[in-house]
């Protein structure tokens, strides 16, 4: 035969009365929510920008409607975000890299352009050579 399971949770006499959240809209006296008033409306979202419930708020149902439009109608028109980006990056795998190696790598020299083949430097400092001699001569006038 089942056995019955005895609740684990306190009994309801012991239990301290649930205090009933008082919402932000009675407390500060505000009759319309409006769609404008961001500072307002970000009190009723989360940190990643939604929309807080109705039992974490103390919102009626009236008012949880009124805030909720007044969100979406403020976020289409682009005041308050739709999300929020997540900000942290787990890696994969690499916990033994350290920090300090994206340092080393600022202080490490640049790598050297490759040169130029023998023929083609030679050339190079001919023309080196051709232009020191042209402003050489513009400098005492003659051309």
């Amino acid at each position: 035969m089942a056995q019955r399971r005895e609740k684990k949770g306190a009994p309801s006499k012991d239990r301290r009365p649930i205090k009933k959240k008082t919402s932000i809209l009675t407390t500060e006296n505000i009759d319309w929510v409006d769609y404008k008033d961001v500072n307002l409306l970000r009190r009723f979202m989360s940190e990643r920008a939604k929309i807080r419930a109705r039992r974490v708020t103390g919102n009626s149902q009236q008012q949880q409607v009124a805030v909720a439009r007044a969100i979406r109608v403020a976020r289409e028109m682009a005041l308050l975000p739709y999300s929020v980006r997540q900000v942290t990056q787990r890696s994969k795998g690499r916990r033994d890299r350290d920090r300090g190696d994206r340092d080393d790598r600022e202080m490490r020299p640049e790598p050297e352009q490759p040169r130029a083949a023998s023929g083609e430097a030679d050339e190079l400092a001919g023309v080196d050579e051709e232009l020191a001699d042209v402003t050489a001569a513009d400098e005492d006038g003659e051309e």
